[in-house]
C-alpha cells in the first residue's frame, strides 16, 4: 500500500469533490480517495506508488488544479 497527499484548488461544493474522486479513482491501482473540501486536501491510497503526473492529469481532467 502507498498513500499520497495533494492539495487541490478550485473546489467549492460536493459536486467538485465527487468529480475529483471519480477522476483519480480511474487511475490503475487506486484503492481509495478522500477529499476534504474545506482544506483542499486529497489523500490517495493505492496498491503501489503513483506518478504525480497521473494525479495532476486526473485533477486537471476534473477541472481543478493541484498546487505544489
Amino acid at each position: 500500500m502507498a498513500t499520497s497527499t495533494y492539495t487541490v484548488t478550485g473546489m467549492t461544493c460536493g459536486h467538485c469533490v465527487n468529480s475529483v474522486k471519480t477522476e483519480i479513482g480511474r487511475i490503475d491501482g487506486v484503492t481509495s480517495v478522500d477529499v476534504d473540501l474545506a482544506s483542499g486536501a486529497v489523500r490517495v491510497d493505492s496498491t503501489a506508488p503513483l506518478a504525480d503526473a497521473d494525479i495532476v492529469a486526473a485533477v486537471d481532467e476534473a477541472g481543478y488544479e493541484v498546487t505544489a
